[in-house]
C-alpha cells in the first residue's frame, strides 16, 4: 500500500502520554496542556512546536489530565463549560476522555497494576475516536503506553513511527485489551505475542501480548533516543533488554527502518535566561559569573565558600542499577584524600544516598561533601556553579545531564555508553577538541581515572581553562537544542511519506 494516502498537506498525529507545552495556535486547550514525567514530555513539546512553526498540519493526542491541566470543570460557569466541551472545530489538541485521567496528579502510577489500565484507556480513545476524527497521514507513537496503536494504524493503512524512550513494557492478553473497549480482533495478527499464535481464539486468553515489542513490530519505522543505544541493543550488549525487543529492533535496523535520534535539554536550560541562577551568563562572561554562582551554591549546600575549589556536581537520581553511584562511593574517600581541594555536591534522591551520608560522617568530609534532596532550582544553580558534572552511568538510553552540563560550562565526567557516547568526547587540550572526560570500562578504576583527568585539566592555567570552557559552551548551544532534535524527526516523517510536510499540493 502506498504511504501517500491523499493529496494536500499531510496530517501528522503525535500520540504521547506526556507533554510540557503546546503552541498557542493549536486550539483553545493548548495553553493548559502540561503533564511531565520525564524527557518524553520535552521532546514531544519541541517536536510539536517545530512542526507547527513550519506550517505542518500537526495534531496531538493526550490523556485528559483535568487536574494537571488545571481544568476543574465543576468551577466553570455555563458559558465557559459550553466552550470547553465544544473543543472548537479548529483545535489540534485531542484529549482522550476517561475518568481515570481526570483527577490524577502525576502521569504514571506507582502501581504496576494501574499503569496498564491507564494505557488501555488512552489507546482505546485514540483508536476508537481520535484517529477517525483526525484521519491522519502519519501517526507518531511513544513508548509502551501507545504500543497497540501501530498495529491498528497498519490495519488502516496509515504509516506509523514508534519511538522507544525506555526499555519498559507490560504484558496483556487480548481478552484484557478487548475488555477495555479496544476491538483487537481487527488487528490481532499485527501484535507481538510471548509465543507464536495459532489463531485468534487460541491466543485470546492465554497468550500474552508484549506492549513495547508490539509497537516495534507493527510500526513502519522506529527510533531510539540515541544512535549508540540502538546499536548496543542490536549487538546484545545489555542483558536487561528482553530478547523480543532486541530481535524486533535488529530486524527493523536490518531493514533500514530504525535510527537513533538524540533527545535535547529543555530550552529553559540556558544560563543566559535561567531564573534560578545568581548570575546569568553566556560563553563570553562565563568565568566571572560561574565564580559568583559557585559562592552562592557553596553557601546554600554547606560547602566551604571557595571559588578556586574544583567543584564536581551529581545531578542524577542515586540509582546504583543504572547511574553508577556505587562506583563513586567505592572511591570517594580516597579520591578526596588524593585531591584535598576537590569538592562534591549531590542534589539528588535515591536509595544510594545513605552510603554518601555514611562516608560524610565517617570521614568527616563536612565542607567538602554536600548531599541535598533534589530541588529543581538548586540543581540548575549546581550546573552553573560546578566545574564538572558526574555521569558514570552503567547504561544510558540518552541522558540529559551530560548535555546540560556543557551548556553551563560544567564539563561531564562520564562512562562511554549509549547517549553519552554520542554527546561526549574526551577533551584533548593540545588539539582544542573534546568536551569532557570519558572512561571506557565500567569499574572503580575507570571513574577514578576520569576524575584524575578532570583534575589535571583543572591544574592548567586559569586562562587556558576559560578558553576551553568558552569553546565547549558554544559547541553545546549549537548541538544540544530542540531544533536539531525536531529536524531529525521531520526528516523521518518526510522519508516515510515521501513528500514535503509543509508544501501544499
Amino acid at each position: 500500500m502506498s504511504l501517500i494516502r491523499k493529496k494536500g498537506k499531510p496530517k501528522i498525529l503525535i500520540v504521547t502520554p506526556e507533554i510540557t507545552y503546546l503552541p498557542a495556535g493549536m486550539g483553545n486547550l493548548a495553553h493548559r496542556a502540561n503533564a511531565k514525567a520525564g524527557g518524553l514530555a520535552d521532546v514531544s513539546a519541541s517536536l510539536v512546536a517545530a512542526l507547527f512553526e513550519e506550517g505542518a498540519d500537526v495534531h496531538v493526542a493526550l490523556p485528559h489530565y483535568r487536574r494537571m491541566f488545571h481544568m476543574e470543570v465543576g468551577q466553570l460557569i455555563s458559558d465557559e463549560l459550553r466552550v470547553y466541551q465544544s473543543r472548537l472545530p479548529d483545535s489540534r489538541v485531542h484529549l482522550a476522555e476517561d475518568r481515570c485521567f481526570y483527577y490524577r496528579e502525576r502521569v504514571y502510577s506507582r502501581s504496576d497494576e494501574e499503569n496498564p489500565r491507564l494505557a488501555l484507556a488512552f489507546q482505546r480513545e485514540v483508536i476508537n475516536n481520535i484517529i477517525p476524527t483526525v484521519d491522519p497521514d502519519l501517526i507518531h507513537c511513544n513508548d509502551w503506553m501507545t504500543g497497540l496503536i501501530p498495529a491498528a494504524a497498519r490495519r488502516l493503512g496509515i504509516p506509523s513511527l514508534f519511538t522507544v524512550h525506555n526499555i519498559h513494557t507490560h504484558d496483556l492478553t487480548l481478552a484484557q485489551i478487548e475488555d477495555r473497549g479496544i476491538d483487537a480482533a481487527e488487528f490481532w495478527p499485527l501484535l507481538y505475542y510471548k509465543r507464536p499464535p495459532m489463531n485468534y481464539e487460541e491466543s485470546r486468553s492465554g497468550n500474552l501480548v508484549d506492549s513495547l515489542a508490539s509497537g516495534i513490530f507493527a510500526a513502519h519505522f522506529i527510533n531510539t533516543v540515541s544512535p549508540t543505544f540502538l546499536d548496543e541493543i542490536v549487538r546484545g550488549q545489555h542483558p536487561f533488554v528482553p530478547p523480543a525487543i532486541r530481535t524486533e529492533m535488529a530486524g527493523k535496523k536490518l531493514a533500514g527502518c530504525a535510527v537513533g535520534i538524540l533527545n535535547a535539554p529543555d530550552s529553559s536550560y540556558d544560563p543566559a535566561i535561567d531564573q534560578a541562577l545568581e548570575a546569568k551568563f553566556t560563553a563570553d562572561n562565563a568565568h566571572e559569573a560561574k565564580a559568583a554562582n559557585k559562592r552562592v551554591f557553596q553557601r546554600r549546600v554547606g560547602l566551604a565558600e571557595d571559588p578556586s575549589a574544583p567543584l564536581f556536581f551529581w545531578p542524577s537520581r542515586l540509582d546504583p542499577v543504572q547511574k553508577g553511584c556505587e562506583l563513586l562511593t567505592n572511591i570517594l574517600a580516597r579520591t578526596m584524600a588524593e585531591f584535598p581541594t576537590l569538592q562534591l555536591a549531590l542534589v539528588a534522591n535515591g536509595p544510594h544516598a545513605v552510603h554518601f551520608h555514611d562516608i560524610l560522617h565517617w570521614h568527616n568530609l563536612y565542607g567538602r561533601l554536600a548531599i541535598c534532596d533534589f530541588d529543581e532550582d538548586l540543581s540548575r544553580l549546581g550546573y552553573a556553579a560546578s566545574d564538572f558534572t558526574l555521569m558514570p552511568s552503567r547504561f544510558e538510553p540518552c541522558g540529559l545531564p551530560q548535555m546540560i552540563g556543557p551548556l553551563y560550562g560544567s564539563l561531564p565526567v562520564a562512562h562511554d555508553t549509549g547517549g553519552i557516547h554520542d554527546t561526549v568526547t574526551h577533551l584533548n587540550a593540545a588539539k582544542d577538541t573534546g568536551n569532557g572526560f570519558l572512561f571506557q570500562y565500567y569499574d572503580d578504576a575507570g571513574l577514578h581515572w576520569a576524575i584524575s583527568e578532570a583534575m589535571a585539566f583543572w591544574a592548567m592555567p586559569e586562562d587556558v581553562r576559560a578558553r576551553h570552557v568558552e569553546r565547549i559552551m558554544r559547541d553545546a548551544k549549537a548541538r544540544f537544542n530542540h531544533n536539531v532534535c525536531a529536524q531529525s524527526y521531520i526528516n523521518i516523517y518526510q522519508k516515510m511519506l515521501n513528500r514535503d510536510l509543509v508544501t501544499n499540493y
